[in-house]
Parts: C-alpha cells; structure tokens; sequence
C-alpha cells in the first residue's frame, strides 16, 4: 500500500479526526446496539492514537436520515457502547459541526474520546460539499480515514475533508488495502475466487477484472442460476437474469481462452416456494423442475468446491451460496465457511452474508481476513479507484511537521491476524 498511515505520523497532543464505520443495527425500542462487529474493528486504530496522547474525535454516519436530524439514527448508543468497550467514557458532541461539536473538542484531553452526531443529519454531507468538509476540518489538526467501508462514497468526510488537513489512513484501512491488494497483485497460487450472490449485474465488473488474475472461478447462489440458462439448463423458478445470458457466455469463453477454470453447481437444492418450511430436495442441476426454485447447491457440489479450496493457495469468498437469510437453505454456504476455516489457503471474505455466515459461525479469527467493506471490497476488487482512499497522503508527500518516518517492508497480513 502506498498511502500513509497513522504509524507515520505524531499525533501527540493533536486533534485527530476518525472517520470511522459506525453503521451497525441498533434496536429501536432499548436503543441496544445488535451487532458491535464494526466498533470493535475499529478500537486498534482508537487504541493506537490514544496510547500516543492524541485526542480523538470520531466521525460516522448511521442509516439513512435523510440529510435531517432524526432521533432513530442518532449515535448516542453506539458512544454508549463505544464507552463499554474502551472502559472509559467517550464524550457525545449533540451535532458534529458548529457550537456542540466545538465545546466537546474543545474540553477533551490528551487519551480521551469523543464521537460526533450522525454526519448524515446534514445533507451536505453527502454532497461532498466543501464548506461542511471545513466545519468538520476545523475540529482537528489530523484526518484519519479508518472507515473502509465508506471508501468508495465521495463524501464530505470522506474526500473533501482532505482538501483541508493532512490526511492518512487509519490501521483498519491499511490492514484493508494490504488484504485485498495482494489478493490482486499478488495472490498465493492456485488463486481461488468463489463468487456468489443473488445477481450478476451486481458483480459483473469483479467477474471481468477477476479473470485476469484467478486460476479457478466458482460461482453459486442466484447468480449461478444465469450461467446456467448460458449453458443451456432449465432453472424453473429459480431468480435469474435472462438478459445477462450473452455476458455469462462470453465470460465463460474468455475463461476457456485464458485456460481459466469456471465451476458450476452440478447438483441443487430446489423447493416448492422461497420461504421457510417450503418442501425442498436435492435435484441434479439438468433435471430442475419448471415449478421449483434453486435455493442452495447440492452436497455434490459442496464437495467440489470444498476440494478446490483444500488444493488453493488463495481464497476469496465474496456472496453466499444459497438464500443464506432462510435456515432451511444455509446449508451449502455454511459448509463452505466450514471449509474455508480448515483450509491452508490465504482466505479472504467480503460481502454481507459471508462476512455474516463466517461471524455466526464464530470461524471470523480462522480466516486470514473478513472484509468490512460490502460495496467498496467490490468496487476494489472491480479495479476501481475509491474516493475515498485517493485523497490520503501517498507516501513521498510531506504533512506539514507531522510526518515521523515510514514504516518499511509492508507485508500482507497473516494468517489469524487481529
């Protein structure tokens, strides 16, 4: 990664501006954060500013408000468990701009924490607009963006900040890039994309730039069920896309003339209807009724694509096998975090219902790395530039006094890494 990092900067005694990832489901009537997974991936780079006597400001959005302050998505729970985590209290600016946010900076001390309201209760937030980003600029002397999974929205606090304070990543961020730019540049062959989902119009673009640099491609979930129309197969009810059989075809023979191989499910869970208790049963995937639907792949298939990740040196999962959400039709992407676990291959995860399959089945610290990102692991891994690290600080440019030395011999993260 060529971008800098909080590890060459002094932020001693600075106002330090995190944009981090606070997204995270929050149930409405006890205001109890669900799911702390985001928080909790982002105390290394808290911990590491605090440690140094920086006083650190956090920055995020939470939901959709509509450029207007709404009670719903305020972010007084997640400082609440913020707080919990870190064992100290973590100070709540009521706005993250004007004379609320200024007062909280204002009394923090070197170590202490405070967290911004919803960046997202002012419009201009998203509108990346230049006069917001300076409100936000004026709290802090660093920026830091830690925040990943916000890198491909061109957003106030997210790019235009960076025309106003020097700008760096945080160590999620560079533990983001790192992953999935060896992925890229320099995977550990055979090199294994296991790509799934419900649609291929939303991942058409990482199938194209992923044939480039995968040995094997596997494919499952919804998306599956249009290469197999491409093929010539019968999917009954299944969801698929009709329209995008010529792009299957066509990303089919650019395999074949790459010498790429491209795996399919060769048997299938099919049910009556898509919905919990539904009468289902395994079919071979030429013999797929007109009135059933393709909710998982079969134990054949399973094992197909378990003995390719057992012969990979590198593994990307990105999208479930199967209609992940109803338990009945689990089974195929659960096995396939089972045996991505046990695998010896250099595995990586991203997407939602992956990232979620690997979490609940507590196999999260057996994987070399589960991505944060959800649609910034794809727009990266279409090869697109994000907003959002294109603004920080590449390495060679000063940063006004703050620079400290540069951190050498940048290796991919390891195996089980926290």
């Amino acid at each position: 990664m060529n971008k800098k990092t909080v590890r060459e900067v002094d932020p001693t005694g600075k106002r330090v501006l995190v944009r981090v990832d606070f997204n995270v489901p929050i149930e409405g009537a006890t205001g109890q954060v669900l799911d702390n997974t985001r928080i909790r991936a982002a105390l290394p780079t808290i911990r590491y500013l605090q440690e140094r006597g920086a006083k650190v400001i956090l920055m995020s959005h939470l939901g959709r408000p509509r450029g207007k302050p709404t009670p719903t998505y305020s972010l007084r729970p997640v400082a609440a468990e913020l707080s919990r985590l870190l064992g100290q209290p973590v100070a709540f600016a009521e706005d993250c701009v004007g004379p609320p946010a200024a007062q909280v900076v204002q009394a923090l001390q070197p170590g202490q924490v405070a967290l911004l309201e919803n960046l997202r209760f002012h419009a201009e937030e998203e509108a990346n607009d230049a006069t917001f980003a300076a409100q936000l600029a004026a709290l802090g002397d660093l920026y830091v963006n830690d925040a990943f999974g916000t890198a491909h929205r061109a957003h106030a606090s997210t790019a235009a900040i960076a025309q106003d304070l020097p700008a760096v990543a945080g160590l999620l961020m560079e533990k983001e890039l790192d992953a999935l730019g060896s992925l890229l540049e320099s995977p550990r062959r055979p090199f294994l994309a296991l790509i799934g989902g419900a649609k291929v119009s939303t991942k058409l673009a990482v199938l194209q730039n992923l044939l480039d640099r995968v040995d094997t491609l596997a494919i499952g979930g919804g998306m599956a069920n249009t290469f197999l129309l491409a093929r010539g197969l019968k999917v009954g009810k299944s969801l698929a896309e009709p329209d995008l059989v010529p792009d299957a075809r066509a990303i089919e023979q650019r395999a074949s003339d790459l010498g790429k191989e491209v795996l399919l499910p060769t048997d299938v869970l099919v049910a009556e209807a898509v919905s919990p208790g539904a009468r289902a049963w395994i079919a071979p995937v030429d013999q797929v009724p007109e009135s059933a639907a393709i909710v998982d792949v079969g134990p054949k298939t399973v094992g197909e694509y378990e003995a390719c990740i057992m012969r990979a040196g590198t593994v990307l999962w990105n999208g479930p096998l199967g209609v992940f959400e109803i338990p009945e039709f689990a089974a195929g992407t659960q096995a396939i975090a089972r045996a991505l676990a046990t695998s010896t291959a250099a595995t990586v995860v991203g997407g939602g219902e992956s990232v979620a399959a690997v979490e609940q089945l507590g196999l999260a610290d057996r994987m070399a790395h589960v991505s944060t990102g959800g649609g910034a692991t794809l727009e990266f891994l279409e090869g697109r530039e994000l907003p959002g690290v294109a603004v920080l600080e590449d390495r060679g440019q000063g940063l006004s006094g703050l620079e400290v030395g540069v951190r050498s011999n940048l290796q991919p993260p390891t195996r089980h890494e926290e």
